[in-house]
């Protein structure tokens, strides 16, 4: 019996995902556990499986489309089960011309041909991206056979179709006209054009806005690296086992910032215009680069955890982030409280962090370098400094405060005393 494959709601706050790829096509086999779609919410990007094994018998939706959640996408099954219900079901929800404009796919599907007249008291059943195209070519859809289900118009029927074109004004169309030879564009051969991905608007966008819409300003310091370099080795070679081998510095040093948060816990805040709401919890989120694009989970509740367990909890953050399995709503930026970001693997020694509104603030790790300073006995020598850069919003947060809090943070790593 055949079964509707449905856009799952990636989080409470999502209402459509937008389908980026379909790794299965009309006919082909499919295995309980194989990905059939990719898909993408405002917040992250997606691998949907299948929950049942058998053939794909109907896709719904194309790639590109926006998709409510718990839409039907498309139908599982054997070859000759009847799929007409599902094909009716997103016909009666999305297809007719007079209906909302969700984008619904011309479906691939094993469906008998309806036929092509359509009456003139019957409503046109049209795709929403056919009914654009018509639209801006001004054809005339009456005289259009529509090829998808139910007999719906779609994009290639549009395309391939010879139908009138209607004008809507008295003045004659334009006179089409040969177009001049023009010279071989100077770049022509040395570059290529790619389309963003939808993640990378999501990511460009929320940056802009970031930026438009607060006023962000960034101080730097460095604080000496000894002290965490000395226990990382010590971790290491086997020598401190009260945390994991896999402690890194990064965790050392988000450790330091929880505990600064909760001793000057002024920037860990959200600012809301005519309020600014403070957390007594530290909700850390961590930016993890991934291959679709920039994910900030957030760790909520970081202050609960010892330098090992939160070593551990950021990490299993990541992984969920590359494998797809992230809890979308942990990549709000309404989830976390304050921000880290760390460039020091890439050698980044100085750079500046753009908030993740409404949060007040976010810290940039950056990499180990070494620097002349006093050695205490009245001597110069070269010491280990690690980079901070503190980007606040200055309509929550004053300099002296901000820094002071970048101050907290530079004496915690220097000091570090991690808890068991």
């Amino acid at each position: 019996m055949a079964e509707a494959v449905v856009m799952p709601r990636a989080g409470q706050s999502v209402e459509s995902c937008i389908i980026t790829q379909w790794l299965k096509k009309v006919g082909d086999p499919v295995e309980k556990g194989e990905i059939l779609f990719s898909y993408e919410t405002d917040k992250a990007a997606f691998d949907e499986e299948a929950v049942i094994s058998g053939v794909l018998l109907a896709i719904l939706f194309e790639e590109g489309d926006e998709v409510p959640v718990l839409e039907n996408v498309a139908v599982i099954g054997q070859k000759g089960d009847d799929i007409s219900q599902f094909s009716s079901i997103s016909a009666d929800k999305s297809l007719s011309v007079e209906e909302k404009p969700s984008p619904a796919k011309e479906a691939k599907a094993i469906i008998p041909e309806v036929s092509s007249s359509v009456s003139a008291e019957k409503r046109i059943k049209i795709s929403p991206r056919a009914k654009r195209m018509a639209d801006s070519m001004q054809l005339n859809i009456k005289n259009i056979r529509g090829t998808g289900p139910m007999g719906r118009i779609i994009v290639s029927d549009i395309e391939n179709s010879n139908a009138p074109t209607i004008h809507t004004n008295t003045t004659p169309p334009p006179v089409k006209r040969s177009t001049p030879k023009t010279t071989t564009p100077i770049h022509q051969g040395f570059y290529t054009d790619e389309k963003l991905s939808n993640i990378r608007k999501i990511i460009a966008d929320n940056m802009m806005k970031s930026l438009q819409q607060s006023a962000q300003l960034t101080h730097h310091t460095s604080a000496d690296a000894r002290r965490i370099l000395t226990l990382r080795k010590e971790i290491k070679n086997g020598n401190e086992t009260r945390f994991p081998a896999t402690t890194t510095l990064n965790d050392m040093v988000c450790y330091a910032i929880v505990r600064s948060l909760q001793t000057l816990p002024e920037i860990n805040a959200h600012f809301l215009g005519d309020t600014i709401r403070r957390f007594n919890e530290v909700h850390m989120g961590i930016a993890v680069d991934t291959p679709r694009g920039l994910m900030v989970p957030s760790l909520r509740n970081a202050e609960r955890y010892n330098l090992g367990g939160l070593g551990n909890a950021l990490k299993d953050l990541a992984n969920d982030c590359k494998s797809g399995t992230i809890d979308p709503d942990l990549l709000s930026s309404e989830s976390a409280s304050f921000t880290v970001s760390n460039l020091g693997v890439y050698g980044v020694e100085m750079f500046t962090p753009v908030i993740n509104l409404p949060q007040c603030g976010i810290m940039g790790i950056n990499t180990i370098i070494q620097r002349p300073a006093d050695l205490g006995d009245g001597s110069i020598g070269f010491i280990p400094h690690i980079g901070l850069s503190l980007t606040y919003d200055h309509r929550a947060l004053d300099g002296a405060p901000a820094s002071q809090f970048l101050q907290e943070v530079k004496n915690q790593i220097e000091n570090l005393n991690p808890e068991l």
